[in-house]
């Protein structure tokens, strides 16, 4: 990655963290990294370990490495940051001799889930002046938390499935009260999603009574806020990409997953033997899918309108997979969730459109520095030292 005479932006790509899609991270993170375009740009991965540690190496390009995390930190440069002039400096803590060890232009996140994509990598990067790639704070922490997602979109008339919210506090207080409420508003089949997890972790169905009191255990083994939702039996998923900001959005190819059970789950995304053109790496590239979607075109154009407005609604930027829900028998068309940073950047549906991955990245970089540059001109603290206008007494 050094050594050319040509003076590149530096792009970190920041990946992994303390979250239960660290794996999925990886495998985005390195699929990412293969497409950006090493003429214009150089690429520095930046892993960050489930303890919240930050990494850098060349070998961290290697997916073999991540076999062994011992290994890996042994062989790889524990790192630190520190910033000055627009640029996010990486400075080694190895040895008795602290020394920096490359300055960053634009930060690239590519993480998924709690604790990385929900906002707080990009709180991070905000501390640090640092421009960055895709949604800001406020939006990458409402898309991933599912039942404020549910109340943005209610409160902005955007069709979406009948839910109620448990948390954990009230159910253990009241199980059964809480039992009858979900009955009395949504009735059983149920599903049960943890609030503010991704990737199909953590979900139940629950078909009965009896199913209700361990369904529910289980998932707060993952968080402590349950999105309970209606379940539709007859039902057919659809996702759909926008790539932008709140001034221009454009939408990818329609996606139709092909799932093994009632619910797309974890294995069918990140484990299943399907794939395609761009599976290099695995990770969503490889799941099973219909593209384009086998709906009408009716339904195709009702999909990419709602698709735009939720991305507006929730001041996203960059690129965003939305998720829909059909049921069969109404025909009618709900939101279900949004995904800030999508595996695998979704880049599958923005090439079935004629966007290659290292296109898809050049654009999202670009979005990045037309941001930067659009905030430079706004006042975000005062220069003058309040404290010292107080005369001693």
């Amino acid at each position: 990655m050094k050594g050319s005479s040509v003076m590149k932006t530096v792009v970190g790509v920041f990946f992994g963290g303390k979250t239960v899609e660290h794996e999925v991270s990886i495998l985005s993170a390195l699929q990412t990294i293969y497409a950006i375009d090493k003429e214009i740009y150089e690429v520095v991965p930046i892993y960050i370990t489930k303890n919240n540690e930050f990494y850098y190496s060349e070998k961290l390009l290697d997916i073999n490495i991540y076999k062994d995390i011992e290994k890996l930190k042994k062989e790889c440069n524990q790192i630190y940051f520190t910033h000055k002039n627009g640029q996010m400096i990486v400075n080694s803590l190895d040895g008795v001799f602290k020394k920096e060890l490359i300055k960053i232009d634009i930060a690239f996140p590519v993480v998924h889930g709690l604790n990385v994509e929900d906002g707080t990598l990009q709180g991070f990067l905000e501390m640090y002046n640092i421009p960055y790639v895709g949604c800001d704070i406020t939006s990458s922490a409402v898309g991933m938390n599912k039942i404020i997602f549910k109340k943005v979109l209610v409160a902005s008339d955007i069709p979406v499935i009948d839910y109620y919210e448990v948390h954990l506090e009230d159910f253990e207080e009241n199980e059964e009260e809480v039992l009858n409420n979900i009955i009395n508003k949504l009735s059983l089949p149920i599903i049960l999603k943890p609030a503010n997890l991704g990737s199909s972790v953590g979900i139940k169905i629950v078909r009965n009574k009896e199913e209700f009191s361990e369904a529910m255990n289980f998932v707060f083994e993952f968080t402590d806020k349950i999105l309970v939702e209606k379940c539709i039996v007859n039902l057919k998923e659809i996702n759909c990409s926008v790539l932008g900001n709140f001034e221009s959005q454009e939408v990818s190819e329609l996606e139709e997953p092909v799932k093994a059970d009632e619910i797309l789950s974890f294995k069918d995304k990140y484990m299943s033997a399907g794939g395609g053109k761009g599976s290099k790496s695995g990770g969503m590239a490889s799941l099973t899918r219909k593209i384009p979607a086998e709906i009408s075109s009716e339904m195709k154009i009702e999909i990419e309108e709602l698709s735009k407005k939720v991305f507006k609604i929730l001041d996203c930027e960059g690129v965003s997979r939305i998720d829909y829900i059909i049921d069969n028998d109404t025909n009618k068309v709900y939101v279900n969730e949004i995904n800030t940073i999508p595996g695998s950047l979704a880049f599958y549906l923005w090439e079935a459109k004629g966007v290659s991955f290292d296109i898809l990245c050049d654009k999202l970089i670009k979005l990045a520095i037309k941001r930067r540059d659009k905030r430079s001109n706004i006042i975000y603290s005062n220069d003058v030292n309040l404290l010292s206008m107080h005369s001693k007494k």
